[in-house]
């Protein structure tokens, strides 16, 4: 949706930059993906359009917003995952109540499954691209945020310790830097603390592996960071945000990583039933 409020008048350079911006969200639109302001960065800076700075970086933000308000960029098109209302439900009627129920209904997926897996992220801002692929595979999404807190981390083990028969397993996405690298020792030492006994925690992105494959953009690393000593002399003064990465490509190995440790068939014989199930519901509501 694009409704322009104000006019402005944008220089050639500004316009053009719009218009390839407005290019680089429809092909992410097309595959059903919405961008964040900091991804679409990224696609400018690895596209060379502009320089991977902070300055630029608050250019960008200032030209869409503009660009947005002049109804020169779709309002939908950005998304903004630190800033979502908490709307409560509500049914127009009570057919649409029955629909949202037989919707959502879901059997335990991973039940006979050989693993329980759970996807965590350390931004909020990739989980538009993580929940589609979390609701997919039927796992719990989490987003740490940093370092996550006691009670977090606690209720973590719980889920993981809800489920004795199966050998649990967490997917992890965070920045290849000092903090990024050592989170998961610190998510692995926790969980094990609360009672988590051999868990395994991946990181499936960022890795070294795929730096040297997409090379995303570089930033200095943060040498604050009282984790930087031991990050600099592993990997230099470099570090990358998983953000950087186009968002096909982090759904590709996230899909991958669940597909290694799925049964399919014992998966799709839940959702055969499932289907059965929703049948039977709208049967006896349409009676």
């Amino acid at each position: 949706m694009k409704t322009a409020y104000k006019t402005i008048r944008f220089h050639q350079k500004s316009y053009n930059q719009i218009v390839l911006c407005n290019r680089i969200i429809e092909d992410y639109q097309n595959q059903g993906l919405r961008l964040t302001l900091r991804q679409l960065y990224y696609q400018l800076v690895t596209r060379n359009e502009i320089t991977n700075e902070e300055k630029s970086y608050s250019h960008l933000s200032g030209l869409v917003s503009n660009a947005r308000l002049t109804g020169l960029m779709d309002w939908e098109a950005i998304e903004d995952r630190t800033r979502q209302p908490k709307r409560p439900n509500e049914f127009s009627n009570l057919k649409n109540l029955v629909e949202a129920a037989i919707w959502s209904y879901r059997l335990p997926r991973w039940e006979g499954q050989e693993y329980y897996a759970e996807l965590w992220v350390e931004k909020d801002a990739l989980a538009g691209v993580l929940s589609p692929l979390a609701s997919e595979f039927h796992v719990t999404m989490m987003v740490n945020r940093g370092y996550s807190s006691q009670s977090a981390m606690s209720e973590s083990a719980q889920r993981f310790n809800d489920h004795p028969d199966q050998i649990p397993i967490l997917f992890y996405l965070g920045d290849h830097d000092p903090s990024g690298e050592d989170m998961v020792r610190d998510i692995q030492d926790r969980l094990v603390m609360f009672g988590v006994d051999e868990i395994e925690v991946v990181k499936i992105a960022l890795t070294m592996d795929q730096i040297n494959q997409y090379r995303p953009p570089p930033n200095p690393a943060k040498m604050k960071d009282p984790r930087s000593k031991k990050y600099v002399d592993q990997h230099g003064y470099s570090s990358w945000e998983v953000d950087a990465l186009p968002p096909e490509v982090l759904s590709d190995i996230i899909r991958s990583a669940f597909e290694q440790i799925v049964d399919e068939e014992k998966m799709d014989v839940i959702k055969q039933k499932e289907n059965e199930d929703k049948a039977r519901m709208r049967s006896l509501y349409n009676q």
